[in-house]
């Protein structure tokens, strides 16, 4: 019993400086809390926040910076925020930069992006020294809060005499014209998990579009109070992010993960904006404690009967599941989840709870939206069809087991990139002969154009049987039914040539007992898998099975690095 379709009441923005100068009309709502570094919460109105950026563009105008290309690097703040917004209504080219990425992979992410000037916190003062002395492109260096190493000068331009330069230029300040919408406005690295990171050119069309997309689509209003727990740099945050500006919604900032349990119970968010990690993770620990409190029958019995009420138009879910509704602050309703495949059974536990879960799917060259689960209308296991801005296709190789065509997922619309920056044989072979993108997922779409991811493209298994193996769907089994923590799964050549699939495993060290050694876990985790091999189709089995003890690589996002799995 999905909630009613209510109006989206919001207004479409129509470039990121007329989107800058119209918050301001929410005025004295909150837009941002936030925590300083005695855990006071701090706050600023629409229109505070709206005056902030249009000083800040006044400023990067006064400094010689306007229309330049600046990247921004570090954690969530108002100030990450506001120079992104500042940068693109002034008419500049922001990049957005991962904190967690090794300095001198920066500094030659910034190079080939030809950044002008680059933006960055407190965190990032002690790894950014080497800029101070110079840099093949970069000519301004704008620390938010300097140390005392870092007088102006030349080079370096504190944060606050930015803002004090804009201040002196503010009133009479005035957004350039925009007159180009398909101008780049954002350049984004994608993700190290392929080996190799490529440029994203993102257009002000695309980025307006994708958030006037998610406005149109997913259930939040500006009464609604969200936390911001994802990394800012990543194109999925960051443009929720915006599109909570363009709601009016409170925008809670998340200080560390550590805490972020505490601060859902001091900022009480009634929506949420996560990847399935995060989702999943907590799900375990709901029922790690009733496992430790003797409850997980009553948990079990709970469920059912709310299920069997609800049948009947009862709904008491929000009374009986009030203390795992406590653990999100007491208030929470709604979760958009992204970025990575999610288990359906979590999201239908989640929903027992009082609390739905909505998956959206997207990748950084479009923007990244391409679908979202409507909200009044799931289908288990979807995505949703496509949002406002695209057109999906799937360029099928295959029929699955379900009777739908099922291939590769092309997307086409104002929300795909212009290109990779420099990178003409990449950006060419990105798009099919008619101008798709290819996001290099495989799915299918159902009658009704919802759409199934089954895998990536470039991770498939293809048996010697011809029958095509994604990885993720079984490493998704393995998750659900072994004591597993994280696996791979990949097709190997046995002794006689023949491609075995074959799962390499981290067990699940907690899930054993402290002095049980290699043998033992070993035994079990072989005994878990012949039981899930019995609920799965012949040429899906794992037919061997490698081990690890140490954790997989991964990017920063957490994402396993499959190339350097051999």
């Amino acid at each position: 019993m999905a909630p009613k379709k209510t109006p989206r009441i919001y207004t479409p923005i129509q470039s990121m400086a007329e989107f800058a100068d119209r918050i301001a009309l929410f005025g004295d709502h909150i837009a941002f809390r936030w925590l300083n570094k005695q855990h006071e919460i701090l706050s600023m109105t629409y229109a505070d926040f709206s005056a902030r950026v249009r000083c800040e563009a006044a400023g990067l105008a006064a400094a010689g910076l306007a229309g330049k290309r600046v990247a921004i690097v570090g954690e969530t703040s108002v100030e990450w925020v506001s120079t992104y917004i500042s940068v693109v209504a002034s008419g500049g080219i922001a990049i957005p930069m991962d904190r967690e990425l090794d300095p001198n992979e920066i500094f030659g992410f910034l190079e080939i992006a030809e950044a002008d000037a680059v933006v960055f916190s407190s965190c990032m003062n002690a790894k950014f020294a080497p800029l101070m002395e110079g840099h093949a492109t970069v000519r301004r260096v704008i620390p938010i809060s300097p140390d005392e190493t870092m007088a102006e000068s030349e080079r370096v331009l504190p944060f606050a005499k930015l803002m004090e330069l804009g201040a002196a230029a503010a009133k009479d300040y005035q957004y350039p014209a925009c007159t180009d919408l398909d101008r780049m406005a954002e350049m984004l690295f994608t993700s190290g998990t392929t080996g190799t990171s490529k440029c994203v050119m993102l257009s002000e069309r695309n980025i307006i579009t994708t958030v006037n997309a998610a406005c149109e689509t997913v259930n939040f209003s500006g009464e609604d109070r969200i936390v911001s727990v994802l990394p800012i740099h990543h194109t999925y945050e960051l443009a929720i992010m915006i599109a909570a500006l363009n709601y009016g919604m409170n925008i809670a900032i998340n200080d560390s993960l550590k805490r972020v349990l505490r601060n859902f119970a001091l900022f009480q968010p009634t929506g949420l904006i996560l990847v399935p990690l995060f989702v999943t993770t907590m799900n375990k620990k709901i029922w790690e404690e009733a496992k430790k409190g003797g409850k997980t029958k009553l948990l079990k019995i709970m469920l059912k009967l709310s299920r069997g009420l609800r049948g009947l138009k009862i709904d008491l879910r929000r009374k009986f599941f009030k203390s795992v509704n406590e653990a999100f602050g007491g208030s929470l309703t709604k979760i958009i989840c992204g970025g990575a495949p999610m288990n359906p059974e979590v999201a239908d536990i989640f929903y027992e709870f009082g609390i739905q879960v909505s998956e959206g799917y997207g990748i950084t060259e479009c923007s990244p939206l391409i679908a979202v689960s409507p909200y009044f209308a799931p289908k288990r296991g979807s995505v949703g069809p496509a949002v406002p801005s695209c057109t999906v296709r799937i360029e099928a190789d295959h029929k699955n087991d379900k009777g739908f065509d099922e291939g590769e997922i092309v997307v086409k619309g104002t929300n795909v990139m212009l290109g990779y920056y420099k990178n003409p044989e990449a950006t060419a072979e990105a798009f099919t002969a008619d101008g798709w993108f290819r996001t290099g997922d495989v799915g299918y779409m159902d009658k009704d154009g919802y759409i199934y991811i089954t895998g990536r493209k470039k991770f498939v298994v293809v048996l010697d049987n011809g029958k095509n193996v994604f990885p993720e769907e079984i490493e998704e089994y393995i998750a659900n039914q072994c004591s597993v923590a994280e696996s791979v799964v990949l097709g190997r050549k046995d002794d006689e040539g023949a491609l075995v699939l074959t799962a390499i495993v981290y067990p699940k060290l907690d899930a054993f007992e402290k002095d049980a050694d290699h043998e033992t876990i070993e035994r079990t985790i072989r005994a878990e898998f012949d039981k899930m091999n019995k609920k799965l189709v012949s040429y899906k089995q794992i037919r061997n099975i490698e081990f690890r003890y140490t954790e997989f690589e991964k990017t920063t996002s957490k994402k396993i690095k499959r190339h350097l799995v051999k």
